[in-house]
């Protein structure tokens, strides 16, 4: 999202529509206003048994898990979510490739945080393909097919999210940070 930001404000300012050709193939960002889409398969989710590994691994029991690629565990209350400090280790002995936890908010819809340390990632600070997990739960759940994200971690983000039958869209904001000219 953040390369296409700079494609479409430096580059091609006319531009609302960029496709990078990655190694998953196409991923097209389109420009709506000032938020940002992307399109992403969403992952079938599976109910799995809430297990003491899971509770000691994230240090909190949560009150539902399921499976897709990641494991998306679900707890009552958006304080938990914001406060626990899983130990990565034990993380790294779950079963799927990235943990991701959920609640419903106050503020939004849902607020989530993910965890990759499988990929030597301790905490990813706004992470899409949690939501291709995240999305579809809080929509069937909620019953509706637009759904305001927060991702809690560090550095925080908002999504705004789009069921779109088996599809996720996730749109966002995007600032430029810092800008530096490079000498050689």
């Amino acid at each position: 999202m953040a390369c296409a930001y700079v494609v479409m404000i430096y580059v091609e300012k006319d531009k609302k529509t960029v496709t990078f050709d990655t190694l998953s193939g196409d991923l097209t960002v389109s420009k709506q206003a000032d938020i940002l889409e992307m399109n992403f398969p969403a992952y079938d989710i599976k109910k799995v048994e809430v297990t003491k590994e899971m509770a000691d691994a994230i240090g909190a029991m949560p009150k539902e898990a399921y499976m897709g690629r990641d494991l998306l565990c679900v707890f009552d209350d958006e304080n938990t979510v914001r406060n626990t400090r899983p130990d990565l280790e034990k993380v790294k002995k779950l079963d799927g490739l990235l943990l991701h936890l959920t609640a419903q908010s106050q503020d939004t819809d849902c607020i989530s945080r993910s965890f990759a340390p499988k990929l030597s990632v301790p905490e990813d600070p706004v992470c899409g393909s949690g939501h291709c997990h995240i999305i579809p739960y809080w929509a069937d759940k909620l019953k509706k097919n637009d759904i305001v994200a927060y991702q809690a971690s560090k550095r925080g983000g908002t999504l705004y999210c789009r069921m779109d039958k088996d599809r996720v869209v996730l749109g966002g904001m995007a600032a430029i940070f810092s800008i530096a000219d490079i000498c050689i």
